[in-house]
């Protein structure tokens, strides 16, 4: 048990040179493909890099602060510092990054110790005039003997208990992305045929086959020295693990098979996440389904990063070879980093929304060799949606759409899904619908759960499950709460301009799609299409769509993604039409 411990413990702090030394000759089997993967063009970021002699110049927006040393302070600097601190926490979500010992123009001029001793108690001290913890991340000694430190600055923001992330978890059948989940939620090492997924399977089904088919939230949380809060063994409840959390990773585990592809799309579409990350076997490597999970995340614009599991069983040379040549490609023109050490892992965190570097993590469920160095990554993992457009949500009218319907215990229906705008409180009045003939259902909030613990409150961006005061009859996914101030109604008709990605010949009026608009999911039939009368692979052009079934709420400017077997595009929706049936 002592051994498992320690494995979850990201701490850098408590880490001894034996300990260092140790880790580098671990992922030492790698260095032949690592250094491989680093060649190429440059790769521009703010963080501090042991190969780096200079930064880039100071970014003015952004969660990345430089000072080359903080010593003794007026009263009136320090307020002033205090007040920059808070700026740059806001803009990360509650997350900043102050490098110690660099110049604003990027150059590492670095201080002596004494000098850094004196700026970092300086910066502890701003942190906790507004509540904040630090942690030194990483500490670098330059050649002229001097030093630069990089520390994360974090504090929860007021209306919320934890800082939250959410991951969407891709990847082909039988690569262990249930296994690696439940792995990393609760602290326990996989016995090599699939015990520890039990623990995140929903459906008898699932259980017998192996295979996941539903969209399944496991949650890790992280205290404030950044060691792991483990549901070791089912003895935390949801609950527990909120409250020791001051961030939260929410994991949403979808299926690999093919079969269950329109589930997968709805979880990427539907509960917009973050980050992707993107299981691949090392004994399989890259198939077409994980080409195709890839496509996607690159086609929503998601931040994702690369697992390959089962490395015990096949060393995983064969299967990096072939992501860089695939990374390498049109279409995707990223440069893979392989993370040998803490130092990479804090450089790919800090950099991971920028889309010109995907970083690769090779662990083993069942020796657990690797996942102290993704456990590290998922801490310093970034929110993926800046504070203005946060706030840009937050002051819209409510608008949440439901994935799941559900009874438990006493309460006849449990609406599941994602507040994609506004803020809903128990007690607040709302609409749901649209119904078969486009109109809406009034009723009230009567509870809230998110993370599977009671709350008052949801914010855009959140998932929870919602109680009303009354049943609704003929209730389905797709469907929307909203408030009862808006006028809505139902659409049969909208249109949309779209990129087709791929299709074999060619696309024309009164072509069938399956189209994926949030949680919604129905046939289509293209009415029209306005520039030309047949659209070919990467053609652009504005198509009218008429939902088959059964009218839906959209809105301009959602992002819409439609599919027939291998044919799929992408685009946003420019113009709705209600339905005045």
């Amino acid at each position: 048990m002592e051994h498992l411990i320690s494995l979850f413990n990201p701490s850098l702090e408590d880490l001894d040179e034996e300990t260092v030394t140790g880790t580098e000759q671990k992922q030492q089997e790698y260095s032949d493909v690592s250094t491989q993967t680093h060649t190429g063009p440059a790769v521009c970021d703010n963080s501090l890099d042991s190969g780096q002699s200079c930064l880039p110049p100071e970014p003015q927006a952004g969660n990345i602060e430089y000072k080359l040393k903080i010593i003794n302070p007026s009263r009136q600097r320090f307020e002033h510092l205090v007040t920059q601190m808070k700026w740059r926490l806001r803009e990360g979500q509650g997350e900043a990054f102050y490098e110690i010992g660099v110049e604003d123009n990027g150059v590492l001029a670095g201080l002596d110790l004494y000098e850094l001793e004196l700026s970092i108690q300086t910066l502890r001290q701003m942190a906790d005039r507004l509540g904040a913890s630090t942690q030194i991340l990483r500490e670098r000694r330059l050649e002229n003997g001097r030093f630069v430190t990089e520390v994360l600055i974090r504090k929860v923001p007021e209306h919320q208990d934890a800082i939250e992330i959410c991951v969407a978890v891709l990847g082909n059948i039988d690569v262990g992305k249930s296994t690696l989940i439940a792995v990393l939620t609760h602290g326990i090492m996989d016995n090599g045929r699939g015990r520890a997924r039990l623990h995140v399977f929903r459906h008898l089904h699932e259980i017998l086959t192996g295979r996941t088919s539903s969209i399944s939230h496991e949650i890790l949380g992280y205290n404030n020295q950044g060691c792991p809060v483990l549901n070791d063994y089912n003895r935390l409840t949801a609950e527990e693990i909120c409250e020791l959390s001051t961030k939260l990773v929410c994991f949403l585990d979808l299926a690999g098979h093919r079969k269950y592809i329109h589930t997968t799309i709805k979880g990427l579409l539907g509960y917009s996440p973050h980050h992707v990350m993107l299981v691949i076997s090392s004994t399989s490597g890259a198939v077409e389904m994980t080409l195709e999970h890839l496509t996607i995340a690159i086609a929503l614009k998601v931040p994702f990063f690369i697992v390959i599991t089962k490395i015990d069983i096949l060393h995983p040379s064969q299967a990096l070879t072939n992501l860089e040549t695939i990374l390498k490609q049109a279409g995707c023109r990223r440069i893979p980093i392989i993370v040998n050490d803490y130092d990479d892992v804090i450089t790919a965190g800090t950099n991971q929304l920028k889309e010109n570097t995907v970083p690769i993590f090779c662990v083993s469920t069942v020796t657990g060799q690797g996942l102290d160095l993704l456990v590290k990554f998922l801490y310093v993992l970034p929110p993926g949606i800046n504070s203005k457009e946060l706030e840009r949500l937050q002051q819209k009218l409510p608008e949440f759409q439901i994935d799941e319907i559900f009874r438990a215990g006493d309460l006849d229906q449990v609406l599941c899904g994602l507040l994609s705008a506004g803020v809903l409180v128990e007690g607040s009045p709302v609409q749901i619908g649209p119904h078969a003939d486009g109109s809406f259902t009034k009723a009230k909030v009567k509870s809230i759960h998110r993370n599977r613990v009671p709350c008052r409150m949801v914010r855009a961006g959140q998932s929870a499950s919602i109680c009303l005061d009354i049943p609704v009859d003929n209730l389905r996914a797709g469907m929307f709460l909203l408030s009862p101030v808006e006028k809505a109604r139902g659409s049969l008709y909208f249109q949309a301009k779209v990129t087709v990605l791929f299709h074999a010949t060619g696309i024309s009026e009164g072509f069938q799609v399956t189209v994926h608009i949030g949680h919604i999911r129905q046939t289509a039939i293209i009415t029209g299409i306005f520039a030309s009368k047949c659209l070919h692979t990467d053609d652009i052009d504005s198509v009218m769509f008429k939902f088959q079934c059964h009218p839906e709420f959209v809105c301009k400017g959602q992002r819409i993604l439609f599919r027939d077997g291998s044919s799929k595009g992408i685009g946003e929706i420019t113009q709705v039409f209600p339905f005045n049936g």
